[in-house]
């Protein structure tokens, strides 16, 4: 693995928009822990991801959970924070996720989730897009990213073809783990840009 490539000092950003603020995708840190909290009350998170954070000890121990992946080098998930131009503070908006990252393979996957203030204000596709952008560039040996989502989470469906990630299939259900019929979406490095 790349040292270089999972520093825990990452930072990505994504330009403002005409009715959204910039974007900075940086490691989740343990000061996360209410905003964490905060978003994952939310029903609609909790029925598309597998997010069970109940209390602020478990986002302790979930934030705990992904800085250990990402010191392996195996999953790398970012906090996304909209940054107000007037120089507010910043504000949790999601998450985007490289995970099942090795040297060894041509392939990972890239997830993602928008807290329910922030959607609607295209936070996904611009946090996806400079993930997938830094994931190309930082991992060479990358040639495909794929981004799977349940068949009826038709939002996602959307994102993902905003972010370049065009269909491919449907995926059978495979339960317990993936209980619903899914989509897979796959962005190779040759569609750049």
């Amino acid at each position: 693995m790349d040292e270089a490539a999972v520093r825990p000092d990452t930072r990505l950003g994504a330009d403002a928009t005409a009715s959204a603020p910039a974007l900075l995708l940086r490691p989740w840190r343990d000061d996360d822990a209410p905003a964490l909290l905060a978003a994952c009350r939310d029903p609609a998170l909790r029925r598309w991801t597998s997010h069970r954070v109940a209390d602020e000890a478990d986002a302790h121990r979930w934030l705990r959970r992904e800085a250990q992946a990402w010191q392996r080098g195996e999953r790398l998930a970012f906090a996304v924070l909209e940054t107000p131009s007037n120089g507010g503070e910043d504000v949790l908006a999601g998450q985007a996720v490289l995970k099942g990252l090795t040297p060894r393979s041509e392939s990972a996957e890239v997830g993602y989730w928008t807290a329910a203030h922030a959607r609607g204000r295209g936070v996904a596709p611009r946090a996806l897009r400079a993930l997938t952008d830094w994931a190309f560039t930082a991992h060479p040996w990358l040639t495909r990213l794929e981004l799977l989502h349940q068949a009826d989470n038709t939002a996602s469906c959307r994102v993902a073809h905003k972010s370049g990630y065009p269909y491919e299939r449907s995926l059978p259900a495979v339960p317990p783990d993936f209980p619903s019929d899914g989509h897979l979406h796959v962005r190779r490095a040759t569609a750049r840009g």
